[in-house]
C-alpha cells in the first residue's frame, strides 16, 4: 500500500468523526445487499443478523435459544409448531405477527432467490394464530429449528408497501427497495447506505430485548486489501478488523493498543475430485485417474496436512479427516482422522492403478476466498510431485472460481465448508449425496460421486430423531466416505480477529459478529 492510499483511506475516515460510543468497523468484504433474502452469503447473513431477526439464534457458545420464537416443538412427525414473542414492533413501529413468519418463509423460498436453498427443508408455513406458525417439512426432520437462525423475518405490510414483495437477488441483477434499505425487527437498523464504500448502523431503541453492550452508532466499511485494512486499524480510524492475515498476527501482538483474537472456527477446508470417466483438465492418456480410488488414496498419503498447518497457515489450523469439525453436531474424535503421511505408500498404490510414472493434473483454487488458500494450493504441488503427478496449480478470484465449479469444469479442487445448521447433516446432504435439484440434495457435490448405500444414509440421518441412532448413522457415513476418498479434508480452519484495546467483542466459532455484545471503553 502507497503512503498515499493510506493518507486518503485516512481522510475519508476522518470525515465523519466517531463519538465515544461509534464503532468503526472494517471487514474484508461487504455486505452484498441488504435484503435478507437475496444472498445466502455467511457474511451478508451475518451482518443482517444484526438488522433483522429470526425464530431463533446463536448463543456465545453457538447453542440455539430463542429470539422472535419463544418456544418451539414437534407436534407431529412432519409439523413443527412455534410460539411466537409478543410485543415485537418493526423498526418502522408496525408489530411482528405469524403472517410475517409465513410471508419470509414463502418469499426466501422464491425463484432465483440468494437464500432459497436454506428454506429446502420447509414445504410450507402455516399460520395458526397471531402468535402461532406451524412449519411443515416434506420428510420428518430433527433439527428443523437448527437452521433457521439465518432465515431472517421482514414485514410484509413494508415489503409490500416498498415494491421488495419479491426477494432481490444481486447476482442475477434483480433489485428492489429492500437492496438498499431495511426494516427489521432487530438491535440495530440502518440510517444510510453506499454500497462498497460505508454502512451506518445506529442502536434500535423499540428492540424487545436486553441492550447488552454500550455502541450507539457502527460505521462499516469493507477494505479488501489487508495491508490498507491494518494499517486503518493500527492508525486507530477503525477499532475492529477481519479477517487478520495469518502472517500479520506477530506483529499486532506486539503493536501497543491492540488486540488479536484468535479461536477455532467451524469451517473444514478440504480437496474434491471429480470420479466421472473423463479429466477434465489435465493428461492421463485418455483416462480420468481420479475415477480409481486407489489414485484418490494415493494423493491423500502424499500430502503432509502438518506441513501445511505449521508453515501455510502458521500453526492456526488442526488437521482434519472429516468435513466437520468440534462445534459440529456429529462430530467424534475418532472418526476424525487423516490418511497418514506416507509418499512411499502413495507411490505403491500408483503403481498399483497402473500410473507408475504418474500424470498431468490442475488443481482449481480461489485465491481471495478462504485463509491462505492459495498458498495451500501451491504448497500441495510439490508434495505431489514427489509421487510422479505434475500439477498445475490455477488459481482464481472467486467471481470466477465458483461459476466454474458449478458448470462442473474442475476435476480436482479446493472447497471451505462450515455447517450452516451447525450439524454433520448439512455438508453430508450438499456435498456427499447425488446431486437432486428438485429435494435440494446434492447442491454442492461437483465430484460425480453417487453411492446408493450413502445416499439412504444420508436421507435416514435426516429423518432420524433418536440421538445416539443417529450419531451411528453419521459415523457410518463418515466411514464410508473416508474409504471412497471421493473429498480429502485438510484442516479445521482457525479465525483471527483484531480491534482495538478499548473494545470488548465476543468471538463466535462461526466467524460471527454479534454487535448488541460489544462494549467501548
Amino acid at each position: 500500500m502507497t503512503r498515499l492510499a493510506v493518507l486518503a483511506l485516512a481522510a475519508a475516515l476522518a470525515a465523519a468523526p466517531a463519538t465515544a460510543q461509534t464503532l468503526r468497523w472494517a471487514a474484508g468484504t461487504d455486505v452484498a445487499t441488504l435484503d435478507p433474502h437475496g444472498n445466502a452469503g455467511r457474511f451478508t447473513l451475518s451482518f443482517l443478523g444484526n438488522v433483522y431477526e429470526g425464530l431463533v439464534r446463536r448463543a456465545p457458545d453457538l447453542s440455539l435459544e430463542p429470539a422472535l420464537a419463544t418456544g418451539w416443538r414437534n407436534v407431529a412427525p412432519r409439523v413443527w409448531r412455534f410460539t411466537l414473542r409478543e410485543g415485537v414492533v418493526f423498526q418502522d413501529g408496525s408489530p411482528f405477527s405469524a403472517e410475517d413468519v409465513a410471508f419470509s418463509i414463502a418469499r426466501a423460498k422464491g425463484r432465483r432467490v440468494g437464500a432459497r436453498g436454506m428454506l429446502a427443508p420447509i414445504a410450507e408455513a402455516r399460520v395458526v394464530d397471531a402468535r402461532t406458525v406451524e412449519l411443515v417439512t416434506p420428510a420428518p426432520d430433527p433439527i428443523l429449528p437448527q437452521g433457521l437462525a439465518d432465515v431472517l423475518i421482514m414485514s410484509r405490510a413494508w415489503a409490500e408497501r416498498v415494491g421488495a414483495a419479491e426477494a432481490s437477488n444481486p447476482a442475477h441483477d434483480v433489485e428492489n427497495a429492500a437492496t438498499r434499505s431495511a426494516n427489521g425487527t432487530g438491535p440495530f437498523r440502518v440510517t444510510s447506505r453506499e454500497a462498497g464504500r460505508l454502512t451506518v448502523l445506529v442502536r434500535n431503541d423499540a428492540w424487545w430485548d436486553t441492550k447488552r453492550g454500550s455502541i450507539v452508532e457502527v460505521e462499516f466499511r469493507p477494505i479488501t486489501a489487508d495491508a490498507t485494512r491494518l494499517a486503518a486499524l493500527a492508525s486507530g480510524e477503525v477499532d475492529l478488523v477481519m479477517p487478520v492475515p495469518l502472517q500479520d498476527i506477530p506483529r499486532l501482538k506486539a503493536t501497543p493498543g491492540i488486540v488479536v483474537l484468535e479461536g477455532p472456527a467451524l469451517r473444514t477446508i478440504f480437496l474434491g475430485f471429480h470420479i466421472g470417466p473423463v479429466l477434465k483438465q489435465g493428461e492421463a492418456g485418455g483416462r480420468n485417474p481420479l475415477a480409481d480410488t486407489r489414485v484418490r488414496r494415493a494423493i491423500g498419503h502424499a500430502i503432509d496436512a502438518e506441513a501445511i498447518r505449521t508453515r501455510v497457515m502458521q500453526g492456526a489450523a488442526t488437521p482434519a479427516g472429516l468435513l466437520w469439525g468440534p462445534g459440529v453436531a456429529g462430530y467424534t474424535a475418532a472418526e476424525d482422522r487423516r490418511p497418514v503421511f506416507d509418499p512411499a505408500r502413495a507411490r505403491a498404490l500408483l503403481v498399483e492403478a497402473a500410473y507408475p510414472e504418474g500424470f498431468a493434473l490442475t488443481l482449481d483454487c480461489p485465491n481471495d476466498r478462504y485463509v491462505n488458500d492459495g498458498a495451500i494450493c501451491q504448497a500441495i504441488a510439490p508434495m505431489l510431485a514427489r509421487i510422479g503427478i505434475r500439477l498445475t496449480v490455477n488459481l482464481m478470484p472467486r467471481a470466477q472460481y465458483f461459476p466454474k465449479l458449478a458448470r462442473l469444469e474442475s476435476s480436482f479442487f479446493l472447497l471451505g465448508w462450515s455447517a450452516d445448521t451447525y450439524d454433520a447433516h448439512h455438508p453430508l446432504r450438499l456435498l456427499a449425496h447425488a446431486r437432486d435439484p428438485d429435494r435440494a440434495l446434492g447442491t454442492w457435490n461437483y465430484t460425480g460421486y453417487d453411492r446408493p448405500e450413502v445416499n439412504v444414509l444420508i436421507e435416514a440421518i435426516g429423518e432420524e430423531f433418536d440421538p445416539a441412532r443417529r450419531q451411528a448413522l453419521i459415523d457410518q457415513a463418515a466411514a464410508m466416505l473416508r474409504a471412497d476418498a471421493v473429498y480429502l479434508p485438510l484442516h479445521h480452519q482457525a479465525l483471527a480477529w483484531a480491534h482495538r484495546d478499548r473494545v470488548r467483542v465476543v468471538q463466535r466459532a462461526d466467524d460471527v459478529v454479534v454487535l448488541n455484545w460489544i462494549t467501548l471503553r
